[in-house]
Parts: structure tokens; C-alpha cells; sequence
């Protein structure tokens, strides 16, 4: 039996460069574009915290990139200026309240849509999508009216009420998250469905025990865009909401005055108020990802 003998590679001779490998100029050209991307998206951030402790002569006049001194008196005064506590809670009572109700009736839409078969299905998944096709400034004046009407018809105080608001929130994360819950639960294994009703548990058992524990990320993700929708709004906001049932991202307006603009205590309620925000995706970063991903690989 014959052997062949392998030339051994000299030392110190540089490895064969693999056919698919990208050349050294393209892998720095990227290096050095995505240091430049990260820069220009860190340079707000940048501006926000540091502005959020200069003193107001600093970033009244001409902006300093290097502060004369810093401070936090800022964080302490946004608290005094404004109401930012009332507007905190009205803004987390209308976010949580819309999160919650978007998720929940997102669920049994979407397991109904994903596990049964009913005359004029297609057409509600379609009527679904095509909300989302138009902008939503075309349903203020609509809404408007409907609340104004609701109220003098009925009593009930739909137009400057949290209530109102939350329904307005309801109707923009809604159809989304039934669409993205849809192809989610399609992703769920039918069998586990079967296999629940076959051990004693009905279609409600089956949906809570055994596909909302296997949906959980699609779950997170629906969450987190109703929460974020609600939290951020601002036109809709301005509209149906009076001084007391005032949102966070109408509140930022009270800093500026007729006479200056507090624009250090502006980055610092800012800063404050995307806390909540940012937390809450660093903690679901995981579940939001798979969320966002189910049904791209099969």
C-alpha cells in the first residue's frame, strides 16, 4: 500500500487565504464606516447628557461642547418647573392600561385567526392590514368628533379622559400586533394544540397552557411596540388630553416659556423619560429579538 507524503508547511509561512475571504481594504473600509455610524448615533446622545448638566447660561446662548461647570441641578428642577410626576403617572397609567388590552385581545384574535376556519377570516385579516396603509393623522379629526359626540350623547367622557386615550393608543397597536401574533401562533406546532385537548384541556386550556408558554417572545414583542407606540405619541396626545390627563411627551413643552427655554432642564426630562423605555428593552432584548424574527427561518 502506497502513501503519499504531504509537504509540510514552512514555519512561519502565512496561512492559504480561503477564496470567499473578504480583502483587508473592505473589512477596514467597514470598520471605519460603522465607527463613523456609531459616532453620528452616540453624538445626540452626547449632546443630551451633557447639556442635561451644564448650567442654563451654557446652553442658552452659543453651545459649548466643553461646559463651564457641571451640575445636576437640573434633574432636580424638571420636577418643579412642570408637573413631570402628574404626567409620569398619566403617561404610564394610559401606556400600561393600552399595552395591556392590545396584548390581550391580540391573543384570542390572533389564535382564532391562526387555529380556526370561519366564513369571512380572509376578509378580517385583510380589513386588519389595511388600517395600517393610511396615516394616522387622518383619524384625529374623526376621533375627535366621535368623542365629542359619545359624550354629549351619553355622558361618558371620552375626549380629555385617559379613557379616550387609551382606546385612541388601542386602535394604532392593535392590527399590528394581531398581525404579528397570527404568524407566531402559526409557528406553534399544531400537535401540542391536540395533544392538550387530548389530555382533558379545552380550547382555552390549550391556548394558556400550552401555546401562550410556547409564544411568549411574539408575546414580549407586541408588548413592547404597544408600550412604545403609547409612550412616545405625541399628535393624538395633544389633542384628547387637557391639563390634567396630560401625557409625558406633551408635558416636555411646559419648559419653554415666552420668555427662555430651559433647555438644560429639557435634556434632563428627556433623559428621564426614556428610562422607562430603555430598561424595559434592555430587559426583554432577548424575547423582543426571537419576537421579531419568528417565522423568518422555518
Amino acid at each position: 500500500m502506497s502513501s503519499v507524503r504531504l509537504a509540510a508547511r514552512p514555519r512561519g509561512a502565512a496561512k492559504p487565504r480561503s477564496p470567499m475571504a473578504a480583502p483587508r481594504s473592505f473589512l477596514w473600509s467597514r470598520r471605519i464606516f460603522l465607527t463613523l455610524l456609531t459616532g453620528f448615533v452616540l453624538l445626540p446622545v452626547f449632546v443630551m447628557v451633557s447639556s442635561s448638566l451644564k448650567p442654563l447660561e451654557d446652553v442658552s446662548g452659543k453651545f459649548r461642547w466643553m461646559p463651564s461647570g457641571l451640575t445636576i441641578r437640573p434633574y432636580i428642577d424638571i420636577w418643579k418647573t412642570v408637573p413631570l410626576a402628574e404626567y409620569f403617572v398619566n403617561s404610564l397609567i394610559v401606556a400600561g392600561a393600552a399595552t395591556v388590552c392590545s396584548v390581550v385581545i391580540a391573543v384570542f384574535a390572533a389564535y382564532a385567526v391562526s387555529r380556526y376556519q370561519f366564513r369571512g377570516k380572509r376578509v378580517f385579516t385583510v380589513t386588519v392590514l389595511s388600517t395600517q396603509m393610511f396615516p394616522g393623522i387622518l383619524f384625529l379629526l374623526p376621533l375627535f368628533l366621535m368623542y365629542v359626540n359619545i359624550g354629549n350623547a351619553t355622558g361618558i367622557a371620552l375626549f380629555g379622559s385617559r379613557g379616550g386615550l387609551i382606546l385612541t393608543y388601542l386602535t394604532f397597536s392593535l392590527p399590528f400586533s394581531i398581525w404579528m401574533l397570527i404568524g407566531y401562533f402559526d409557528s406553534v406546532p399544531r400537535d401540542l394544540d391536540e395533544a392538550a385537548l387530548v389530555d382533558g384541556c379545552g380550547p382555552i386550556g390549550a391556548l394558556f397552557r400550552v401555546v401562550v408558554p410556547a409564544a411568549i417572545p411574539g408575546i414580549v414583542a407586541v408588548a413592547v411596540y404597544a408600550f412604545m407606540t403609547a409612550w412616545g405619541e405625541v399628535l393624538f396626545a395633544s389633542v384628547m388630553t387637557n391639563e390634567s390627563t396630560r401625557t409625558l411627551a406633551i408635558g416636555l413643552q411646559g419648559y419653554s416659556t415666552q420668555n427662555d427655554v430651559y433647555w438644560n432642564q429639557i435634556m434632563a426630562a428627556s433623559l428621564v423619560v426614556s428610562i422607562p423605555v430603555v430598561a424595559g428593552f434592555l430587559l426583554l432584548q432577548r424575547y423582543l429579538v426571537a419576537g421579531l424574527t419568528a417565522g423568518a427561518v422555518k
